[in-house]
């Protein structure tokens, strides 16, 4: 895992609460999130999850793909035990988005956690607001721009 990856799959749903689609690309408004989703607007603009934890759940009973968890980006190669609330990430040559939480409660009636007795969105979730927009693609490189570090004096760098 590096501070590089790219995208593996980016995601999208209408409806809150739904499974979301795999699409190629997006277009990605700044203070939005990507059009067409139905989490563009909220306070979690976009999301995103690795790729490499769908390995940790997976099921028999369940054939788990990208998008399943609600994320919008699944990267692969990104080492997200290095993003940290207040990292910006770099997609492409022009998205930037801004991490500001990481983890969540999950949802009541959570199939995956249902199965499997454990989700992972809950612990490696990302949510980002998008400082700036532009349209991403499937195999766009993704990296740490700049990760904040909370020194002695609480002050980010």
């Amino acid at each position: 895992m590096s501070s590089e990856g790219r995208i593996f799959r980016l995601s999208i749903s209408e409806r809150r609460g739904t499974r979301k689609h795999n699409i190629d690309s997006a277009l990605i408004w700044k203070d939005y999130g990507i059009v067409g989703d139905a989490h563009a607007g909220t306070k979690k603009q976009i999301s995103l999850l690795p790729f490499e934890s769908f390995d940790k759940l997976q099921n028999e009973l369940l054939d788990l793909k990208p998008g399943d968890f609600g994320e919008n980006i699944t990267t692969i190669g990104l080492n997200f035990g290095a993003i940290k609330v207040g990292t910006i990430l770099g997609i492409g040559d022009e998205v930037q988005l801004s991490v500001i939480e990481i983890g969540k409660e999950c949802h009541r009636g959570c199939r995956i956690r249902e199965i499997t007795g454990d989700c992972i969105m809950p612990r490696e979730g990302v949510f980002a607001k998008v400082i700036k927009g532009g349209i991403v693609k499937v195999g766009d490189d993704i990296k740490l721009i700049h990760n904040y570090q909370i020194s002695r004096m609480g002050i980010g760098s």
